[in-house]
C-alpha cells in the first residue's frame, strides 16, 4: 500500500511564505513617502500596466507582485469604497477600514489556498498635514503594518528603505521627494552593484495632493514628469489629472423629444 505524504501545517506555512517571497521579489519595486504637499507614490514600471492606482477621494492603492492578483484585489478595494460612501458617507470611507478588509481577504488566501497571493500592497491616505498621512503595509498573508512615513515594497526593499530612512524629510517639497524616491529605486539592479539613472519613461508617479478639494489623486506623467525629475517646479495646474475624471457637461443637448412629431399625440388627440 502505498504512503500517503505526510507535511507539518508549520511546514506548510513556511513553504507557502518562501514561495510568495520569492514571487514577490523578483518583480520592480515601488515606494511611498510622505512629503510636506502630501504622499508620493512612485513605482518603477516600463509597462501600461499600472502599479499605482485611485482608490477613493483621499485614499491610493499601490501594489508590487502578480499583476492579475493585486489588479483583482484593487477593483475589490473600488468596489467596497463606493458601496460604503453610497451608504453611509464619503468620510466613512478610510484607508485603515480598506487595509483591514484586505488583510482578511489575503490571510484567509493564505491559510486555505494551496497558492498564497504574490502581492505586496499599500494602501496610502492623505491627511490635513503630514502628521495625519496614514500608510498601511499589507503583505501576502494577511499581515498588516502602520508604516512611519515611507516605505518600499518589491525587488530589494531592504535597501531601498535604507536610502529613504537615511534621507527622508516630510517637510521636502515634491522635486525633493521624487528625486529621493527616484535615486532610492535607481540604488539597486544596476550591473555589477552600480546605481542606475531612471528617466520618466521608466517610471510610474502619482501624488495624494492634500491640498486639493475633493479627489486628491493625480498622475503625473509625460512634460510634467520630465520637469520634476529635473528639479524644476511645474504650476499646480499642470501636475496632472485623475484617471477618469467625470465628463464635461454636454452642450446645446436638447429638451424635447427627438421622435417625429407626427408619432405623438397631443392633448386634444388623446380620447
Amino acid at each position: 500500500m502505498a504512503m500517503q505524504f505526510y507535511a507539518s501545517p508549520e511546514q506548510v506555512q513556511r513553504d507557502r511564505s518562501e514561495y510568495a517571497r520569492k514571487g514577490i521579489a523578483r518583480g520592480r519595486s515601488a515606494v511611498v513617502l510622505t512629503y510636506e504637499g502630501g504622499i508620493l507614490l512612485v513605482a518603477e514600471n516600463i509597462t501600461t500596466l499600472r502599479k499605482i492606482s485611485e482608490i477613493y477621494d483621499k485614499i491610493a492603492f499601490a501594489a508590487v507582485g502578480r499583476y492579475n492578483e493585486f489588479e483583482s484585489l484593487r477593483r475589490a478595494g473600488v468596489r467596497m469604497a463606493d458601496m460604503l460612501g453610497l451608504s453611509y458617507d464619503r468620510r466613512d470611507v478610510t484607508g485603515r477600514a480598506l487595509a483591514n478588509a484586505y488583510t482578511q481577504t489575503l490571510g484567509a488566501i493564505f491559510s486555505e489556498t494551496q497558492k498564497p497571493y504574490e502581492v505586496e500592497l499599500c494602501v496610502a491616505q492623505v491627511g490635513a498635514t503630514p502628521e495625519a498621512d496614514e500608510l498601511y503595509r499589507v503583505t501576502y498573508d494577511g499581515s498588516v503594518m502602520d508604516e512611519p512615513g515611507f516605505m518600499a515594497m518589491g525587488g530589494q526593499a531592504e535597501a531601498i528603505s535604507n536610502v529613504l530612512r537615511e534621507r527622508h524629510d516630510t517637510a521636502a517639497d515634491l522635486q525633493t521627494a521624487l528625486a529621493l524616491a527616484a535615486e532610492a529605486l535607481g540604488s539597486v539592479g544596476g550591473e555589477n552593484g552600480q546605481t542606475r539613472t531612471l528617466t520618466a519613461k521608466q517610471l510610474e508617479v502619482a501624488v495624494l495632493d492634500r491640498r486639493r478639494q475633493g479627489r486628491a489623486f493625480r498622475r503625473l506623467t509625460g512634460t510634467a514628469l520630465t520637469t520634476l525629475l529635473g528639479h524644476e517646479s511645474v504650476p499646480e495646474a499642470e501636475l496632472g489629472d485623475v484617471d477618469a475624471a467625470p465628463p464635461a457637461p454636454g452642450e446645446a443637448k436638447p429638451t424635447i423629444s427627438a421622435a417625429s412629431s407626427d408619432t405623438e399625440e397631443t392633448p386634444d388627440e388623446k380620447s
